[in-house]
């Protein structure tokens, strides 16, 4: 898996999710009980781990913001933080891999 791979993985999650208001972030996420906002977050948090992993650093929380709306711009930015790291191929697969499994979960 490219880096260009990851990001266009990275690009159809943000058209399908980019324009939604409140309310569709709020509605539950196909075959959970979380809302779509909280599985969205959680993909986030796991991109920003494997990225913390790569530069060898400490795992952080990555903050829920005031709205759920800017969840697409912190998927961009932790997205970006692991491609910078300069990770083996398979963990960018690992990374297209979740950031697929959330798109069908939506």
């Amino acid at each position: 898996m490219s880096a260009a791979e990851l990001d266009r993985a990275v690009e159809l999650l943000v058209r399908q999710v980019g324009h939604w208001e409140q309310p569709r972030w709020s509605a539950q996420a196909e075959g959970g009980n979380v809302s779509r906002a909280d599985l969205v977050h959680k993909l986030v948090q796991e991109i920003a781990n494997l990225a913390a992993d790569a530069e060898g650093g400490p795992r952080r929380d990555v903050p829920r913001l005031g709205s759920d709306l800017v969840l697409p711009d912190q998927l961009r930015v932790v997205a970006a933080d692991l491609v910078a790291a300069g990770p083996p191929e398979a963990v960018l697969g690992r990374a297209a891999a979740a950031i697929a499994a959330t798109r069908s979960a939506l």
